[in-house]
């Protein structure tokens, strides 16, 4: 009776990203329902840019991938050809990376392949993707896996609920 409470306990979330399981359904807008795209009411202000550069917070109530991703068209593009102009990179390894905070703004991930915060590249050789992005230490061994933001994710162009091996690099 225990082991099957805790085996139910523990699939709860999972459950969430299931197709019409919820959370990720309605982020991702595959539920076949309308979704709607959440933004500041008219005269309140957009959030402010974080001071570390990674973004803007989401506006308060966000509930679709659009309404979480507050990367500008223009920082999109720049983590896009930034990346595929850079000739000097180090790799660092492979890792396989889910989906970190939706709530964290901007174009990072967070590994252990890295001890200090810098700029990096991830490509995904399944898609042939590469962007730009943030690398942030993340405090676990080092084959645990790695964390991508929401928009690095939507820009690799692989769903938030996959778990991609990619390719990390540190540029200079």
């Amino acid at each position: 009776m225990k082991r099957g409470f805790t085996i139910a306990i523990l699939a709860m979330p999972l459950a969430a990203c299931a197709p019409g399981g919820g959370l990720f359904d309605s982020i991702e807008g595959r539920s076949g329902r309308d979704v709607e795209v959440l933004t500041p009411s008219e005269g309140q202000a957009r959030p402010q840019v974080r001071p570390n550069g990674l973004g803007a917070a989401p506006p308060a109530g966000a509930r679709t991938a659009e309404a979480f991703d507050t990367t500008t068209q223009e920082e999109r593009a720049a983590a896009v050809e930034t990346a595929r102009g850079e000739t000097q990179a180090k790799l660092l390894g492979k890792t396989i990376a889910s989906l970190g905070a939706p709530g964290q703004p901007g174009i990072w991930m967070k590994t252990p392949l890295v001890t200090t915060p810098g700029k990096g590249r991830v490509d995904d050789p399944a898609s042939g993707a590469t962007i730009a992005v943030e690398l942030i230490p993340l405090d676990a061994p080092r084959g645990a896996g790695s964390q991508l933001s929401l928009a690095a994710m939507r820009l690799l162009g692989v769903g938030l609920t996959e778990l991609p091996e990619v390719k990390v690099y540190r540029l200079n």
